[in-house]
């Protein structure tokens, strides 16, 4: 089975009258014979699933790349089925056998078709969303899932809902430490500058973009902000430095063109932190990016030139356009006007730079070399974990509504320490973070103890999704 992407370009010369409903970026399921159905019979399986995945942008599913793992979680699941001669649409009884041996292979077959336990439950999610759609739609008569009717509290109030049996165990949450204490996170920072432990220059390193990986680094872990929120910000998007240094957290606008479900949100930088932004966008960023000559490649499509640019928009080849709405794809396209890519990063040659998974591995892997031995792995995700539990023992503490209060009596800081004074702290999180619900938010919070770069253990306890 093969598997390709819908674009709608060229279009006109298709014999067709208006454009394709089908979404940009549309994952396409495609059998070997190239073929969707045989004759006036009902479509084949792959063409029910593209009916489904053309459903998900109306479903809660907006994301290109949520559409892309939904249909790779299907398409591996199909052909696991193909495999053992039953159908996607197969009877009650063959679909369960079959589901017990795709566990077993998934849990201990060979080592790349192996799946974590959470990894494993959101396969089973997102086939029980499908075969549910199927269903309705009168497409199957049978799903191989067991369920049990679970009870959910939230705020006093219950619900029931139903849980699918076909997941695994995993650890609690009080056993899994997702977060930095603030020195490994002051280790982290200085180790991606290139620094020691001391804040000296460490003279047995010799990388390079010190600058850049700090600014950013430092960035994404004083926002809060998901790995494709703070590697698509654009240069132009990053908030004016106050004139003078404040203790107040300084709002800092989420494009909803790279937020998840195209969001918009307004999160908070600290002044540092920001600062340390303004002065690679000033230094090292306007040495490296003015004067390239770079464009983006063929593949990606034409270059999008841009010209007169401010802090909402600019001119895009010619026509007025504002940043906002830009998807990532089109921000990795812009060319500024001096040369170079419009994002907050660039690489040597003044092309965007967004591989900072590697960055943040490779910086973990060298402070556990020569450092910190039990310094753990750091994913951008980690540092949006440590921002949360940062954050909420700063708003339980009122030290935010104390430094705002000191700012300014009146004006949009008095605003501010109002907000952050009244405002229940959960809540406030909840929107930083940009969650839908605040029981996603509590799941970060889940995790009363840490380990501190000196060994010892730093514990507390959840009351009420609060730590005390």
């Amino acid at each position: 089975m093969l598997m390709t992407f819908f674009s709608s370009r060229g279009w006109e010369s298709w014999d067709l009258e208006f454009r394709p409903l089908i979404p940009e970026r549309m994952p396409v399921l495609v059998d070997d014979d190239l073929r969707f159905e045989d004759g006036p019979c009902a479509p084949r399986a792959s063409e029910a699933v593209n009916r489904w995945l053309r459903e998900l942008p109306a479903s809660g599913a907006p994301s290109p790349k949520s559409w892309e793992y939904y249909a790779r979680v299907v398409k591996e699941w199909m052909e696991f089925l193909a495999g053992h001669g039953v159908g996607l649409f197969g009877s009650r009884e063959q679909l369960k056998l079959v589901l017990g041996k795709y566990a077993e292979h998934r849990a201990a077959g060979p080592a790349k078709s192996r799946l974590v336990a959470t990894t494993w439950g959101q396969h089973m999610s997102i086939l029980s969303l499908f075969y549910r759609w199927a269903i309705e739609e009168g497409l199957a008569e049978a799903e191989p899932f067991t369920y049990r009717i679970a009870r959910a509290l939230f705020n006093g109030t219950g619900r029931q809902v139903r849980a699918n049996l076909a997941v695994r165990r995993t650890p609690k949450p009080h056993v899994m430490i997702k977060y930095l204490e603030s020195d490994f996170a002051e280790l982290f920072l200085n180790a991606l500058g290139g620094l020691a432990r001391d804040g000296s220059a460490d003279a047995g390193y010799r990388g390079r973009e010190l600058a850049r990986n700090a600014a950013v680094g430092g960035l994404a872990l004083a926002t809060g902000l998901r790995l494709q929120e703070f590697s698509y910000l654009l240069a132009y998007e990053i908030p004016a430095l106050p004139p003078q240094p404040t203790a107040a957290p300084i709002p800092f606008p989420v494009p909803a063109g790279v937020a998840k479900g195209r969001k918009l949100r307004t999160t908070w930088i600290s002044y540092e932190a920001l600062a340390a932004v303004h002065q690679y966008l000033d230094l090292d960023r306007a040495a490296t990016a003015d004067g390239s000559a770079w464009r983006p490649p063929q593949r990606q499509g034409e270059p999008l030139m841009v010209t007169d640019p401010d802090h909402r928009g600019g001119r895009i080849n010619g026509v007025r356009r504002q940043w906002d709405p830009l998807t990532p794809a089109e921000r990795a396209r812009l060319v500024a006007p001096g040369g170079g890519s419009c994002l907050l990063a660039v690489c040597g040659g003044g092309g965007p730079f967004t591989a900072w998974p590697t960055v943040f591995e490779r910086t973990s892997d060298r402070i556990r070399a020569g450092i910190e031995p039990r310094f753990p792995h750091v994913s951008p995700h980690r540092l949006r974990h440590s921002f949360s539990i940062r954050t909420l023992e700063r708003l339980v503490g009122g030290y935010y509504a104390q430094a705002a209060r000191l700012v300014a009596d009146t004006g949009p800081d008095a605003a501010l320490a109002f907000y952050l004074s009244k405002a229940d702290p959960l809540m406030v999180l909840r929107d930083l973070l940009g969650h839908s619900s605040i029981l996603t938010t509590e799941k970060y919070l889940r995790q009363p103890s840490g380990i501190a770069s000196d060994g010892s253990v730093c514990a507390g306890r959840l009351v009420s999704g609060i730590p005390q």
